[in-house]
């Protein structure tokens, strides 16, 4: 059904939606557009007249965002008029004629039709194609789990009679009572997640199950696949959703085991059951935004070692959205599973939804509070929320009857249990702000597994691991400390200028330019004073984030960190030994809350280096960085808003913060990657994320060691870089040393001459070099000329050992430094870890288990670290990455 556009511009000046649901699409029949409109340009074209220009017809507004319209057209064949698999697309034809006309000098027979272009073109501020992509979920399959725990007595003290809480050990853990989500407390207390909802954005959700139905929400669930009202299951692992649904708001009753927040609402909103385009994932990430407090999102690229994705314009700018409109202004609060590809050695930094200042990134911690090799590991892990691994599953509903299930697991299943906590807190505290449930986490994580060499200590004082965030979330200090919490001022953010290398640009014909990678890698500088501060009314910092343009032949083998004033690293990008894709990072952001706190003045230094191939290298052409947090003023703060510009490099300066054009990318679905044995597989509690010392010789440290701070803080950067510098000085130092040894002996000798007769020439003498005592060498070849010998003799002075190889004395320090495989002096500067005393691990390999014999065989990818170390093939490309979707598409 499409209303009559006065209609539709009545709804518009109320600030309403346009239709109460999103209208049914049929992408088989239409091509679908988003159209950005803007109605304040003076005597401007109306949305009809633009729509009229371009050839569509107007279907409704896209979700929450104002002035975004979805148009559509059908799709004909251009000589036949019949409906062709292969039309061609006139309404881009329509829109590339525009902008060229409005281009050409107007004639007098030519003005209007010039005229009428620039109209239209000038208030056209965002024009895209819609193409249908999948999301995938971040679940395990099924899997049958060990037999049930033993029985609690929390369940009769707290009047729980679900069947299966006894099994429940994420909520009440007998065997290690430490590690568990600790909030039967704040039921004793009397809050259980009133008031609050929460949509989970996902493949569905079994609201007719008992233990969901009672807490189901209708009025703020859709389904976007089959553009449906209800968020039915329909395909056979349909069951994703309802399983999170499960642990969030499973009913207190006698179905299955009950939910963390278990009076707490739940919508469904189904995205990850077949494509979607950004318009509709778009409408979904904003879906209710005013009644819902919480998107759970447990899904986002492949977690397979080779993507690199992240949301589209129109979808990053629904998350701004929902963050700057949401819930009455206080905000959105989305929640990431960081991933599940640890085992494949990937990093959630790689991952531009789990990467992102509006996500709470959560990874996994299993029932012992050890680290799952499948959690993926990066500087953007905010917590750990506990999930499946050494021999335990999370126990939830599952989809069909009252079926409930004992497998559920992965990072999928540790974001739904933190989104019950974060509704606990809302219900104690709905004045929470996005960035005050963020800062709880902060202050309130619990560090396990103090002995971890993952954890580091920040500038401000708390401990941070790439692992495990700044803690697992404990949901009693949590919510008790939400209580008497003192709301965060508004943020602002302070950009730093772009820096440019080398003369490095990009642009649609690719890269030029740029400063080479050489051996050792590439550091450059950027400085944060006390005024820039002030200028940008900047008072502390929560994140950074750091967006590059690197030319290289294997993305793969490239390595980014950064170091703040204070010495503090955060590792941007370790190496991934799958990651074979030669498009290098075109613009990529990366995200790290480990300066949480930190006091940014001062110099900031970015390093990149690579795994040193000759065959495989590349440029580093420039990058920025742009600080986040709390503002000095709260009267002084504006919103954020987000410009549609071109991706070129150097980027166009501007105010407001630029982003992407949309491309085409896939999603799938949560089972693609994570291992089998995710709940059997033994944890670890000794791995560092980002391991130090280069495995092998095919390979370089992701760890990177802090540069020397003092007098002379850049020496470290010339010793790592330079080492071949070092050891020729120290050869030309002891060739001089000798040399003067070698004059000062001829001196005195030549003074010894003078006291002995001359010999006959008739008689004959050993020729012994001179002074043969300690130290000298052995006799050689008569040939050599007396000279020669003498300053042979010189350098053996060096040694004390008469028999020993005096080409080895004058050269094992040099040698010894440029070792390709880490021995002696560290070839990194930037490096955690001594390497000597590093695990010998390969930075793919560094923070997970070996499965057993059958495991391996049974997967896609070996996770054998032996395999990685030494340079296994691995899937070129990106694989199932968003960036080749469109050819699958």
């Amino acid at each position: 059904m499409f209303l009559p556009f006065s209609l539709l511009l009545a709804l518009l000046v109320h600030g309403t939606s346009v239709l109460a649901k999103p209208a049914k699409r049929y992408y088989n029949t239409h091509f679908y557009y988003v159209l950005e409109h803007d109605p304040r340009i003076s005597a401007g074209p109306s949305l009809n007249e633009v729509a009229q220009a371009l050839g569509v017809e107007i279907v409704e507004q896209v979700g929450e965002l104002q002035d975004h319209w979805l148009v559509r057209t059908q799709k004909f064949s251009l000589d036949l008029g019949i409906r062709s698999g292969e039309p061609e697309d006139l309404v881009l034809r329509n829109y590339e004629e525009l902008h060229q006309i409005a281009k050409r000098e107007s004639s007098i027979a030519k003005r209007s039709e010039v005229e009428h272009a620039v109209r239209i073109v000038s208030s056209i501020k965002y024009f895209s194609k819609q193409t249908l992509r999948r999301r995938e979920k971040r679940a395990p399959p099924l899997i049958r789990p060990p037999s049930a725990s033993a029985q609690y007595g929390v369940a009769e003290h707290l009047g729980i009679n679900d069947p299966l809480f006894k099994s429940q050990w994420h909520l009440v853990n007998e065997e290690f009572p430490e590690h568990m989500m600790n909030v039967t407390g704040i039921w004793a207390m009397g809050y259980t997640g009133k008031g609050v909802i929460t949509s989970l954005l996902d493949d569905g959700l079994d609201y007719d199950h008992e233990d969901i139905a009672a807490n189901f929400d209708a009025d703020d669930s859709h389904d976007f696949n089959d553009h449906e009202h209800l968020p039915t299951p329909k395909l056979s692992d349909d069951r994703h959703g309802t399983r999170c649904a499960g642990q969030i708001a499973g009913v207190k009753n006698d179905v299955c085991g009950v939910g963390i927040a278990y009076e707490s609402k739940v919508a469904g909103v189904r995205i990850l059951s077949g494509p979607i385009s950004d318009v509709d994932e778009a409408a979904a990430l904003n879906y209710g935004f005013q009644n819902v407090s919480i998107y759970s999102c447990s899904w986002g690229p492949p977690d397979n070692g080779r993507s690199m994705e992240g949301p589209n314009h129109l979808v990053t700018k629904a998350v701004l959205n929902g963050i700057n409109l949401g819930r009455g202004g206080k905000g959105s609060v989305f929640v990431f599973a960081s991933g599940n590809g640890g085992g494949y050695g990937d990093q959630c930094n790689f991952d531009g939804y789990t990467n992102s200042i509006y996500s709470v990134t959560v990874a996994s911690v299993d029932y012992k509070g050890l680290h799952p090799y499948y959690s993926e590991a990066c500087a953007a892990n905010m917590i750990v929320a506990y999930s499946s691994g050494s021999g335990q599953h999370i126990v939830t509903t599952d989809r069909g009857g009252n079926k409930c299930t004992r497998s559920h697991g992965g990072t999928s299943a540790a974001a739904p249990n933190a989104v019950g906590v974060f509704a606990l807190a809302l219900e104690v505290r709905p004045d929470l702000t996005w960035r005050d449930i963020q800062y709880l986490c902060v202050e309130t994580a619990r560090t396990v597994n103090p002995e971890d060499p993952d954890w580091e200590r920040t500038a401000s004082g708390r401990l941070y691991s790439y692992k495990y965030g700044f803690g697992a979330l404990d949901g009693y200090k949590y919510v008790t400390a939400a209580q008497t919490w003192k709301l965060v001022k508004p943020q602002t953010w302070l950009q730093t200028k772009t820096i440019q290398l080398g003369n490095g640009k990009m642009d649609d014909d690719g890269y030029s330019g740029g400063q080479f990678i050489a051996p050792g890698g590439i550091t450059s500088k950027t400085s944060i004073t006390k005024e820039m501060l002030t200028e940008n009314n900047f008072e502390s910092l929560e994140h950074i984030t750091i967006k590059v343009w690197i030319d290289h032949a294997r993305r793969g083998d490239v390595e980014v960190a950064i170091v703040s004033p204070n010495g503090i690293k955060s590792i941007l990008a370790g190496s991934r030994s799958h990651d074979s894709a030669d498009t290098g990072y075109p613009g990529w952001t990366f995200m790290s809350v480990k300066h949480w706190g930190e006091n940014p003045i001062g110099d900031w230094t970015i390093r990149v280096s690579d795994v040193e191939k000759e065959d495989q290298n590349g440029t580093f052409l420039g990058w920025h960085m742009i600080l986040w947090g709390s503002a000095i003023d709260p009267v002084k703060t504006t919103k954020l808003t987000l410009t549609h510009t071109e991706d070129v490099f150097p980027p166009k300066e501007s105010p407001s913060l630029a982003v992407a054009p949309s491309a085409t990318k896939t999603h799938p679905r949560p089972t693609a990657h994570l291992p089998g044995d995710h709940g059997s597989a033994e944890g670890e509690n000794s791995n560092p994320a980002f391991a130090t010392g280069k495995p092998s010789s095919t390979a370089t440290p992701s760890g990177i060691s802090a540069p020397d701070e003092g007098w002379f803080s850049d020496m470290s950067q010339l010793i790592s870089s330079q080492k071949w510098f070092f050891g020729a000085i120290s050869i030309v130092i002891l060739f001089g040393i000798g040399a003067g040894i070698y004059f000062w002996r001829r001196h005195v000798n030549r003074k010894r001459r003078t006291a002995y007769t001359t010999l006959s020439a008739t008689e004959e003498v050993t020729m012994t070099p001179l002074g043969t005592g300690r130290g000298g060498p052995r006799p050689r070849d008569g040939a050599r000329s007396a000279r020669t010998r003498q300053l042979y003799d010189a350098f053996g002075e060096v040694s004390d050992d008469e028999d020993a190889d005096e080409h080895t004395n004058l050269r094992a320090g040099p040698r010894e430094r440029s070792s390709p495989v880490g021995i002696g002096f560290h070839s990194g500067f930037l490096d955690d870890d001594d390497p000597t005393t590093a695990p010998a691990l390969t930075p793919a390999t560094g923070y997970r288990d070996e499965p057993d014999e059958e495991d391996r065989a049974a997967e896609e990818v070996p996770r054998d670290a032996q395999a990685r170390a030494s340079g296994a093939a691995s899937p070129s490309g990106s694989g199932g990455s968003w960036e080749h979707a469109s050819r699958s598409d």
